[in-house]
């Protein structure tokens, strides 16, 4: 990893770490998790990818804890489940020992998202902060302000001039990508990708979860590929993998649960319209995506630019969901569709109920009725609705009506 990128989340895990005795972060392997826990200093280190400390943790967890009187960071946590609840115990011996110290002690990683093993994270609730690391972002990589959240919620937006031009985009997509690979060529990046889906998909899934056939995996990943921003459907995939709805969903879930995918819940109010109930589904890296539909992402650019609004949406989506993590703690990304079609790409809701809405064009034209949804959305919600947005391909910043803008996607990563 370069370390002239400074990752956004450092300051987020030092803030977790004066309030919880045990901070976890997760993440999809290679996004730079090892890297940044190790800046942090006073820990011991230990990595259970070493098979030998692996063997030795697993033979004895809770007298291989005891070894380390300081502080731990401890790499692929996840590996060792049985280790979680000798955590648990060291956790709780260090509160009753001195409360004033107990905070900051163990600093964990791991490739799978704890959440959706509520075996493991179920030990430590009310002990441990879990953060998400993702792949690098935009802004990162632009070396932004990472003020995009804040504006939108401000509506806080003036007429200017952002230039972009198609290639300085389809740079940036390709450079918001897992660290190792940001600056290598197609070809490179192609090696690395074969590489990375085989280690997760033939190695590291077997280590959580059991799967009785391993090799449908990539089939249900290529077909999340296919469908990338659109309304996730368990049948229609269970038919096209050739399995049954519900072999089809766990194979999805566990796409899911090693961070290679994600979904977006739907935005539920009564706004007197009937609204579809099915999440849509991205990829978590918009690289990974286009290597698994085998685009090159310059040829789409210029030869296909309905493909291409695709792979620019599955980027915003990435975007927003790294920028929630960094910079919002408290705020949940969905989208928004009702049974007559009207669709907005992405909302994001405060738990005030406060929420901005956001619309994805590469196009560099707008017109009046692209606005239609996101007034329809405000006229029903009324103050609730704090601003909404058009990404769209142009360069100028508009003011379209009270708290609602067409922005250049430049915007984003500020």
């Amino acid at each position: 990893m370069s370390l002239s990128i400074a990752r956004g989340l450092g300051a987020k895990i030092n803030a977790a770490l004066r309030i919880s005795p045990i901070v976890y972060i997760n993440g999809a392997r290679q996004v730079g998790k090892s890297t940044l826990v190790r800046q942090f200093a006073g820990f011991n280190y230990v990595s259970f990818d070493n098979a030998q400390q692996l063997a030795v943790a697993a033979n004895a967890p809770a007298a291989f804890l005891r070894q380390y009187k300081d502080k731990l960071i401890i790499d692929e946590v996840q590996m060792l489940p049985a280790i979680f609840r000798e955590l648990k115990i060291a956790a709780d011996d260090a509160r009753l020992a001195d409360k004033s110290t107990a905070n900051g002690k163990y600093l964990l990683t791991g490739s799978a998202n704890i959440m959706a093993l509520p075996n493991l994270s179920d030990a430590l609730v009310g002990r441990m902060n879990v953060l998400t690391l993702y792949p690098f972002s935009a802004v990162e990589i632009m070396g932004g302000e990472g003020n995009f959240l804040q504006r939108l919620f401000a509506a806080d937006f003036s007429p200017d001039k952002i230039p972009l031009t198609r290639a300085e985009l389809v740079k940036i997509i390709k450079q918001a990508t897992f660290p190792e690979i940001y600056q290598m060529n197609d070809a490179d990046r192609a090696l690395w990708f074969d590489s990375y889906i085989t280690t997760i998909l033939q190695r590291d899934v077997k280590l959580l979860v059991e799967v009785e056939k391993a090799g449908v995996l990539f089939n249900i990943l290529r077909l999340m590929a296919i469908r990338a921003g659109g309304l996730i459907n368990d049948a229609d995939i269970a038919r096209d993998a050739g399995l049954n709805a519900v072999t089809a969903k766990r194979y999805r879930n566990i796409l899911q649960l090693m961070f290679m995918t994600f979904s977006l819940p739907p935005y539920f109010k009564n706004i007197g319209k009937r609204m579809i109930k099915s999440s849509k589904g991205y990829f978590t890296d918009t690289a990974l995506l286009c290597h698994v539909l085998q685009y090159r992402l310059e040829d789409i650019a210029d030869k296909q630019p309905h493909l291409f609004g695709h792979i620019v949406e599955n980027f915003v989506a990435t975007e927003l969901l790294k920028q929630l993590s960094i910079y919002q703690h408290r705020a949940e990304l969905l989208h928004f569709r009702t049974s007559d079609n009207k669709e907005i790409d992405f909302i994001i809701e405060k738990p005030n109920g406060q929420l901005v809405a956001i619309e994805v064009k590469t196009s560099e034209h707008i017109e009046k009725k692209d606005f239609a949804a996101l007034m329809e959305l405000q006229e029903k919600l009324g103050e609730d609705f704090a601003c909404g947005v058009i990404l769209y391909g142009g360069s100028e910043v508009i003011c379209f009506g009270e708290r609602l803008f067409l922005l250049p996607l430049a915007v984003l990563w500020g």
